[in-house]
């Protein structure tokens, strides 16, 4: 039976009037309570009205809980956060991971965004979560329920570091076979991108009249990132059939680079995508190079090394406009290995990527399993 979640939290607004050195914390979506981000100017502030949170008792940023920012303090005694959060103790009826599980839920996260859309940024105020109905059961079956959702948060997060060490694993490595390419100790030649470019295109902008629910991809920067494109809340499109469409049409192998925004994020579009049919829009541009001198998955790892994104900084503070044009990307300057390396180091990376396949598909079922369980509990 679903109960009041007001009957079983209350607000607590002590402040830290006395203005002692108590640890100023933040809350995030990924970290929870963590260090407050701004270290040494919050320690130079006023921190008097600050609300204490004492051990055991939750906070969160009204606007920012609904992309999950809130979180029970566990870690000491007692510490500050800023004015804005609010602050709530917890029954001893209600445990507190269980309550932390269900505002984490798909269930509450749909639930907040419902309530607090139209107030201020979206404000979620203490009184609004009051009125949210939960599942409260005995408190062992709580403990017994976070119990098992924490074995399977404990999978998950076993699984994303692996995938991490994979990521550290591949960049590790290209240092192995290329030594750093900001010294580039093996004296590898050194060349234009330009001078082995055979062709090189931006993509097309104000297609927003030919995006369809089904059709071909139109990869925008969210979709490229770490030499790889994610078909994750791809748009698509029905393309016009003129010239622009042919131009901006990727290929397998295509590199594409980010010119906008967030520059030098790269990807080599596979052949299953190509196949299907591609286009890209306006901040990507679209590299195809002499394959017989240098291969796009080498120059994407190059790129994203410390020696590529050195050049993208430098050429962006050169230019007029934020983002890349044609001639910046002409003049990159790459060290070009022989073939044979290249392709060596590309094999080695393919059977990273298979294992990290596997590990995804095991972190997706993970995290259905997870929010199953939620939806079990709390979506009755």
């Amino acid at each position: 039976m679903k109960k009041r979640l007001g009957d079983y939290i209350k607000e607590y607004s002590v402040r830290n009037k006395e203005n002692q050195d108590i640890p100023v914390y933040s809350v995030t979506n990924t970290e929870g309570f963590c260090q407050d981000y701004f270290g040494k100017e919050v320690a130079s502030k006023d921190k008097s009205t600050y609300k204490i949170v004492p051990q055991g008792y939750f906070a969160y940023n009204p606007s920012r809980i609904n992309v999950g920012s809130v979180d029970w303090q566990r870690t000491q005694e007692r510490v500050i956060v800023s004015p804005l959060y609010n602050v709530f103790s917890v029954s001893d009826k209600l445990d507190q991971q269980y309550l932390y599980y269900y505002l984490k839920s798909d269930f509450a996260l749909q639930r907040i965004k419902a309530v607090a859309t139209g107030s201020v940024r979206d404000n979620l105020k203490l009184k609004m979560l009051y009125e949210f109905p939960i599942n409260i059961p005995e408190l062992s079956s709580q403990k017994n329920i976070v119990e098992l959702l924490d074995k399977i948060k404990k999978i998950e997060g076993v699984k994303k570091a692996e995938l991490d060490y994979f990521d550290t694993l591949v960049k590790a490595r290209f240092i192995e076979f290329f030594g750093d390419p900001v010294k580039n100790i093996y004296n590898y030649p050194e060349h234009m991108l330009g001078d082995i470019v055979e062709f090189l295109t931006s993509g097309s902008r104000g297609w927003a009249k030919y995006y369809s629910k089904k059709g071909k991809m139109f990869i925008t920067i969210k979709n490229v990132k770490d030499g790889q494109i994610s078909t994750n809340n791809i748009q698509y499109i029905t393309p016009p059939d003129n010239a622009e469409a042919r131009r901006t049409k990727v290929q397998n192998g295509d590199l594409l680079i980010s010119i906008t925004a967030d520059l030098g994020r790269t990807a080599v579009v596979p052949k299953e995508i190509a196949e299907k049919g591609a286009y890209i829009n306006q901040h990507l541009m679209c590299v195809r190079l002499n394959k017989k001198v240098l291969l796009p998955e080498y120059v994407s790892f190059f790129m994203e090394s410390e020696a590529g994104k050195r050049q993208f900084y430098a050429k962006n503070q050169n230019a007029v406009k934020a983002g890349l044009n044609f001639d910046a990307i002409k003049t990159f300057k790459i060290m070009v290995p022989p073939l044979e390396k290249q392709n060596e180091y590309i094999y080695f990376t393919k059977c990273v990527n298979k294992s990290k396949v596997a590990i995804n598909r095991c972190t997706v079922i993970i995290g259905k399993a997870l929010q199953s369980g939620y939806h079990y509990v709390w979506g009755n």
